[in-house]
C-alpha cells in the first residue's frame, strides 16, 4: 500500500472518530513504527495502553500541540517516570525522526538497546534529549550538533563509544550536556556555548590534553576518570564561575594553582593525579570538600585549609607539623573529615585525652609521628601506626 494511501486512510479513520482531535498522519504512523520497536520489561504496562483506535494524543507520555490542526507531537516521555518503575525494551525506531514538532524527548531506564537513531537530527525543534541509564551502542550521531535550539542533552549510563561531536561545544543554547558513564574516546573538544553550565564527560576513556576552550558561564565541571593530561592553570583562568570541579583519576601534571581555592566551590576533586609542588591559597580556603589525596604534593599543609569541612591530604609527601588550627577545628566538630594518614608529617598538638567528636573522622596515622590517639581510619590506610624510620630520613634527605 502506497504511502499516500496510508495517509488518506488514516485521515479517513480520523474524520469518522468525530469528537477526536485529528494527529498529524505522518506523526500517526512514527508513533506506531516507535510502539512496535519497543515493549514493556516484567512488571510494567506503559505501553499497554498504547491503543491506534483511539486518539494518541491521549496516550501515556505523549503531548500534542493541540492549538495547530492536525495536532503536532511535541514532547514523547517513553516509560514510567515514577521512581522504580520498569522501563522499556527493544530499540529507538528512526522514526522518531519524522516527529518534526518535536521538543523533548525522554527514555526512562530500561533495557533499550542498539544505537541512537541518526534521524533524530531532523527534529530541529528539539530542546531537551534525555536517554539516560539504558543499553544503547554505537557512536554519538554528529548530526545532532546541527539542533540549533537544544538545550539538555544527556545519554549518561549507556555503552557509548566514538568520539565526542565537536559540534556539540558550539550550540548556542546548550546549557547541560551529560555523557558520563560511557565508552567515549577521543580528546574533550572545545565547549565554546554561551549557555553551557554543565559539562559531564567522567567515567568514559576520553585522552589528550586538558580542554583549555571552556565556556566562562560553566558552573559544574566533571571530567574525572579518564586519561587527560596537562596542567591546570590555562583551563581555569576563565572558569570564574564554577561550583563544582572534579578531575581527579585523570594524568594531570603541574602545581595546583592558588587561585583555585578562591573560586566559588563547594568541592574540589582533585585526587589520584600527579600534582607536585605544594599547595598555599591565597586566603582562607572556603570550599566544603577538598580532595588533593593520592598526587605528590610536597611542603607544609597551610593553616588556610582549616575552615574546610571534608579535607583529604592522604598519600601525599606533606611534611612538618599538623596546623593547630586544624586541631581546634577538630575538636569543636568544625572538620566533619580530616585525612593526613601517609605523609611525612612529624608532630600534631593533640592531646592522648583528647575528645575527638561522634561527627568527625580524623586519621593521622603512617606519618614520621607516633599518633597521640587512635581513631578509627578507612581500610586502606592499612594497619601500620608509623612510617619506618628509614623512609623518613630519606625524605628529609
Amino acid at each position: 500500500m502506497g504511502l499516500r494511501v496510508v495517509l488518506g486512510v488514516l485521515l479517513l479513520v480520523h474524520f469518522h472518530l468525530g469528537a477526536l482531535a485529528i494527529l498529524d498522519p505522518l506523526d500517526f504512523l512514527a508513533l506506531q513504527a516507535i510502539r512496535k520497536s519497543l515493549e514493556d520489561m516484567p512488571g510494567s504496562s506503559f505501553l499497554a495502553s498504547w491503543d491506534f483506535t483511539s486518539d494518541p494524543c491521549n496516550f501515556p507520555g505523549v503531548l500534542c500541540n493541540t492549538d495547530i490542526e492536525p495536532n503536532k507531537v511535541v514532547a514523547l516521555n517513553l516509560g514510567d517516570a515514577r521512581a522504580g518503575a520498569p522501563g522499556l525494551m527493544g530499540r529507538l525506531h528512526g522514526s522518531i525522526g519524522h516527529l518534526s514538532a518535536l521538543r523533548e524527548l525522554t527514555v526512562v531506564p530500561g533495557r533499550i538497546t542498539g544505537p541512537i537513531p541518526e534521524s533524530l537530527a531532523d527534529c530541529r525543534e528539539l530542546m531537551f534529549l534525555g536517554i539516560s541509564k539504558n543499553f544503547l551502542s554505537g557512536q554519538i550521531p554528529p548530526g545532532l550538533a546541527s539542533l540549533q535550539r537544544l538545550q539538555t542533552l544527556d545519554f549518561s549510563y549507556n555503552q557509548l563509544m566514538g568520539s565526542v561531536p565537536h559540534g556539540l561545544g558550539s550550540l548556542p543554547g546548550l546549557a547541560n550536556l551529560i555523557l558520563c558513564h560511557n565508552m567515549l574516546t577521543g580528546s574533550v573538544p572545545p565547549f565554546v556555548s554561551p549557555a553551557l553550565v554543565r559539562l559531564d564527560l567522567k567515567h568514559n576513556d576520553l585522552s589528550g590534553p586538558l580542554p583549555y576552550t571552556l565556556s566562562p558561564s560553566l558552573q559544574y565541571l566533571s571530567l574525572s576518570w579518564n586519561r587527560l593530561s596537562g596542567d591546570l592553570g590555562r583551563v581555569l583562568d576563565p572558569l570564574q564561575s564554577l561550583n563544582y570541579l572534579d578531575l581527579s583519576m585523570n594524568k594531570l601534571t603541574g602545581s595546583i594553582p592558588s587561585a583555585i581555592f578562591s573560586f566559588p566551590l563547594s568541592s574540589l576533586q582533585l585526587q589520584r593525579n600527579s600534582f607536585t609542588g605544594s599547595v598555599t591559597p591565597l586566603d582562607e580556603v572556603s570550599v566544603g570538600t577538598v580532595d588533593l589525596s593520592y598526587n605528590q604534593l610536597s611542603g607544609h599543609i597551610s593553616p588556610l585549609f582549616a575552615s574546610v569541612e571534608n579535607l583529604y591530604l592522604n598519600n601525599n609527601r606533606f611534611t612538618g607539623q599538623v596546623p593547630a588550627s586544624f586541631i581546634e577545628r577538630v575538636l569543636v566538630a568544625g572538620i566533619q573529615i580530616l585525612y593526613l594518614q601517609h605523609n611525612y608529617l612529624t608532630g600534631i598538638e593533640l592531646s592522648p585525652q583528647a575528645s575527638i567528636p561522634l561527627t568527625t573522622s580524623l586519621c593521622i596515622q603512617y606519618n614520621c609521628m607516633v599518633p597521640p590517639v587512635q581513631t578509627p581510619c578507612p581500610l586502606k590506610a592499612g594497619k601500620q601506626m608509623i612510617r619506618p624510620t628509614q623512609q623518613c630520613n630519606e625524605f628529609r634527605g
